[in-house]
């Protein structure tokens, strides 16, 4: 498993981790993640599964990094506290690596958030601070906002089929040191399912690829994403052996040629 700095902390990741939304697979999946080098685990407030994340970690603890979010609807001061809470308490842990905002909320001064986020740091319930479905405007109002700790990721959907952040999102975070996590790298199974992925021509593009380089088609999906300088890619998967195939889309590179005829295919 090859791996990135997160932000300019000199903390490494996998470029590989693992994704927990709609998550249904147990501990098993988690863990045997864990052992191929994807120890980077993600989760939040609302996904219903920090607590199959805290059974996970059980006895790794030290060896994992797990990240969280609040949810957008808890960003006064007081509800970013107790959401961290209640966050420590399913995960059975006593400090969060990377607490993230969900999503922005336009009603709730950024400010105030922030606030609460850096408390959480003061008091080593929280490592790192981060966020999630942020654009640039959104990110340059919760940076300026920040008296002490940097913000060091953005969580974003990115994948072949969703390069919205490639308008300005995604050279912005290069360029100021934040990593961008991809979730939904694969599109919920838009870019494995044939019947789901309307451009015929670029599955075959795909598809070409992955005959060239002998991996699967999810495989190159993933490698394409974290291709990008500090991109990582936060797959799902219910199933152990969907898991294996994920992280062993790590360790090796797409040629430039294989990454610029994908970017001309799903354009």
């Amino acid at each position: 498993m090859e791996l990135k700095e997160l932000g300019a902390t000199g903390v490494q990741l996998p470029e590989i981790g693992l994704g927990t939304w709609q998550y249904r697979g147990g501990f098993e999946p988690l863990r045997r993640g864990i052992s191929l080098g994807a120890f980077l685990i993600d989760t939040a407030e609302m996904y219903g599964t920090e607590d199959v994340v805290g059974e996970a970690v059980k006895g790794k603890r030290q060896e994992v990094f797990i990240a969280t979010k609040v949810s957008g609807n808890h960003l006064r001061y007081d509800q970013v506290l107790r959401a961290a809470e209640d966050s420590l308490k399913k995960l059975g842990t006593d400090y969060i690596d990377l607490y993230q905002i969900h999503w922005p909320d336009p009603s709730v001064p950024i400010r105030e958030t922030m606030r609460a986020m850096e408390a959480l740091v003061d008091t080593g319930k929280v490592k790192f601070i981060g966020v999630s479905n942020f654009y640039v405007k959104n990110l340059k109002e919760a940076q300026a906002c920040m008296t002490k700790y940097q913000i060091v990721s953005n969580q974003v959907k990115y994948s072949l089929l969703n390069r919205g952040i490639e308008e300005d999102t995604l050279a912005y975070c290069q360029e100021n040191n934040i990593t961008v996590i991809a979730y939904s790298p694969l599109d919920k199974g838009g870019l494995t399912l044939k019947p789901v992925l309307r451009n015929r021509a670029a599955l075959n593009v795909l598809q070409k690829v992955a005959l060239e380089t002998g991996k699967t088609v999810a495989q190159v999906a993933l490698n394409w994403c974290i291709s990008k300088p500090n991109v990582i890619a936060i797959p799902k998967s219910d199933k152990v052996e969907r898991v294996v195939e994920n992280c062993q889309a790590s360790g090796w590179r797409l040629s430039p040629r294989q990454v610029e005829t994908l970017d001309r295919a799903f354009r």
